[in-house]
C-alpha cells in the first residue's frame, strides 16, 4: 500500500515515512502544498497524510481541489490547528479523518489502516477469502488457523489481492503500491512476488489467475471452476 505524507516539518516527516515504511507501507514525502496538488493529479495512493500549514497552498486548498477533481483518496489531516473551526472546515472540505500535533503514532498508524480498509470495502482488520485469512494489524497470513511465511512485499501484494478478491488488478496498480519514488524495481518484480505467493499458497484454498494483458485475479477455486 502506498502513502503520500505532506508534511513540512523535516524531522516529523522523516519519522512518519521511517515507521509507516517499517510497517509494510510504501511511502514518499513532499513538504509543499502546490507539488502535493501536482502530484496528486497523476499519482494514485492509499491514503494521504496532509498537514494543514504547508508553503505555497495550504492543506485545505489541497483538499479542496482534489475532491472538487473527483479525487476519492482517504486524507487524514495531521495538523497543529486544534480549533473546533479548523476540524469542522476540514471534514466539511472531505477529509476522512483528523489529527492534533502532537500525537501519538500507534494511533496514527491505527487510523491510517482503518481509513484503508474502509476505501477497501472492508470495515475489519482481518481479510478473509474462503479459509484464507490476513491479519492487516499483525500482518499475518494464515490457512484455517496455519501460518503462512510471508515477506512483507509478498504480504502487500496478496492484501491488495484479497482486498479486489473477484477482481482484475493490474501489474501497474500492484506496482505503484508497492513502491516508493526512487526505488528500483525490477522487469519482472511482481511476477517474482505472483511465483512465490502461488508456491505458499495451497491451489485448493485459493488461487491467483493471470489475465493476459490486464493483470492478476484472486479467486476460491469453486469460482474458478464455475467460471469454466
Amino acid at each position: 500500500m502506498r502513502i503520500l505524507i505532506v508534511e513540512d516539518e523535516p524531522l516529523l516527516a522523516d519519522g512518519l515515512s521511517r515507521s509507516l515504511k517499517q510497517a509494510g507501507y510504501a511511502v514518499d514525502c513532499l513538504d509543499d502544498g502546490q507539488a502535493a496538488d501536482t502530484l496528486l493529479l497523476s499519482e494514485q495512493y492509499d491514503c494521504v497524510i496532509l498537514d494543514l500549514g504547508l508553503p505555497r497552498m495550504d492543506g485545505l486548498q489541497v483538499l479542496a481541489r482534489m475532491r472538487k477533481r473527483g479525487g476519492r483518496t482517504p486524507v487524514l489531516i495531521l495538523t497543529a490547528r486544534d480549533r473546533l473551526t479548523d476540524r469542522v472546515d476540514g471534514l466539511d472540505l472531505g477529509a476522512d479523518d483528523y489529527m492534533s500535533k502532537p500525537f501519538d503514532l500507534p494511533e496514527l498508524e491505527a487510523r491510517v489502516r482503518a481509513l484503508i480498509r474502509r476505501a477497501q470495502g472492508s470495515a475489519s482488520a482481518e481479510v478473509v477469502v474462503g479459509r484464507l485469512s490476513l491479519d492487516t494489524v499483525g500482518k499475518r497470513a494464515s490457512v484455517s488457523g496455519a501460518a503462512v511465511e510471508l515477506s512483507a512485499r509478498e504480504f502487500t501484494v496478496l492484501e491488495i489481492l484479497m482486498l479486489r478478491a473477484g477482481r482484475v488488478v493490474g501489474k501497474s496498480q500492484l506496482s505503484e503500491r508497492l513502491y516508493s519514488f526512487g526505488e528500483e524495481a525490477g522487469p519482472n518484480a511482481i511476477e517474482v512476488y505472483i511465483h512465490r505467493l502461488r508456491k505458499k499458497l495451497d491451489p485448493t484454498v485459493v488461487g491467483i489467475r493471470t489475465i493476459r494483458g490486464l493483470g492478476y485475479l484472486l479467486e476460491e477455486p469453486a469460482a474458478a471452476s464455475d467460471a469454466g
